[in-house]
């Protein structure tokens, strides 16, 4: 019987969160993705969305879990202070994230200090280790898990990730802009034949022009991607803050249309593999 495999969206926006009437449904809170293979919690991204992942774990008892990041934009972790489990000095927390050119402990404890933040990251008592490694490392988290990765195209760079468990694959792309004429074959490699792909689709092709050089990309280029790599399933994340649930939902079924099984990511979404 095959493994457990499955991804939970805990926060799907980009840059900053946005409560209000028009995102009610597919909800305010910025990046943060849940992914369990097997026995093994993997936690994508750091943003508000962790504070209320925090909260559902919290209940469990202590984690063991690893925390990729995919860079250190505000929007990617402004959760970790408020994540329960980080102060319970039984949960162990492994925090990877690629070319930090300082370290991701160095950044992190930049970020948690005052003026910025009055508690400082040694005073999270969970056991935490931190992972820097250069893109286009492979991480074998486990005897079963092994994390691909790559560099992608965005202000002060940051990483993709492709989760391998059980003959399946999860990638992880946001934070880039796709190239002004054909596709980035980095990404390519890494999603092929990847059973879901959840994907930075900040933009459509008609508002993309007027951010060009923002770093983001769109959900058109994560079709074509998707399509050049054999991937099965799209997933659009990383929201703009001004798009709205009546916008999401016309895109969701636009996806449907032209890619069978794709979505739009919303908080509580779980896809099992």
């Amino acid at each position: 019987m095959a493994g457990n495999f499955h991804v939970r969206f805990w926060g799907v926006r980009g840059s900053i969160p946005c409560p209000g009437h028009d995102t009610l449904h597919y909800g305010g809170n910025t990046s943060c993705v849940e992914v369990r293979a097997g026995d093994r919690l993997l936690i994508l991204d750091a943003g508000s969305g962790l504070q209320y992942f925090g909260q559902h774990l919290q209940a469990k008892g202590s984690i063991d879990a690893d925390l990729l990041l995919s860079h250190l934009h505000y929007d990617h972790i402004l959760g970790l202070p408020f994540f329960a489990p980080a102060y319970d000095p039984g949960s162990q927390l492994r925090v990877w994230a690629g070319n930090c050119n300082s370290g991701v402990e160095t950044a992190l404890r930049q970020f948690l200090q005052p003026p910025f933040f009055p508690v400082p990251l040694q005073h999270l008592k969970a056991r935490f280790s931190f992972r820097d490694f250069t893109s286009g490392d492979t991480l074998n988290l486990s005897s079963s898990v092994r994390v691909l990765t790559c560099a992608l195209n965005h202000p002060d760079g940051a990483t993709a990730y492709r989760i391998e468990f059980d003959g399946r694959a999860i990638c992880y792309v946001t934070d880039t802009e796709h190239p002004t004429q054909g596709l980035d074959a980095a990404i390519v490699d890494l999603i092929r034949d990847a059973d879901i792909v959840i994907y930075d689709a900040t933009y459509n092709n008609s508002d993309y022009p007027a951010h060009r050089g923002w770093g983001h990309s769109t959900w058109e280029a994560g079709l074509a991607l998707c399509e050049s790599a054999g991937a099965r399933r799209l997933v659009v994340f990383h929201h703009a803050p001004e798009r709205t649930d009546a916008e999401l939902q016309w895109l969701d079924s636009e996806l449907q249309r032209l890619k069978p099984g794709s979505v739009v990511a919303r908080e509580g979404l779980v896809l099992q593999l």
